[in-house]
């Protein structure tokens, strides 16, 4: 059943909706807002969107990392 929960993102209120749990949702939120806090920053008078665009790289960047570290693991796992 979807839940709707309001969480602040850089200032801006968003109403979303999961089917998971809403304290994971605010979490995410809180993370997301940690992170385009600290690129705003470093980076002294950007747009928002380009802030969040930022913010996004280093998080794809974080994936990307974590996906190849596991691949790798589990290649040797499978390799034993």
């Amino acid at each position: 059943m979807d839940q709707k929960v309001v969480v602040e993102i850089f200032g801006e209120k968003f109403s979303l909706k999961t089917d998971q749990d809403p304290e994971y949702l605010k979490k995410l939120a809180e993370v997301v807002d940690k992170e385009m806090r600290a690129v705003s920053r470093q980076a002294n008078n950007l747009p928002p969107i380009r802030i969040g665009v930022l913010a996004a790289l280093k998080f794809a960047d974080e994936y990307f990392q974590l996906k190849k570290d596991f691949d790798e693991m589990a290649e040797l796992v499978r390799k034993r």
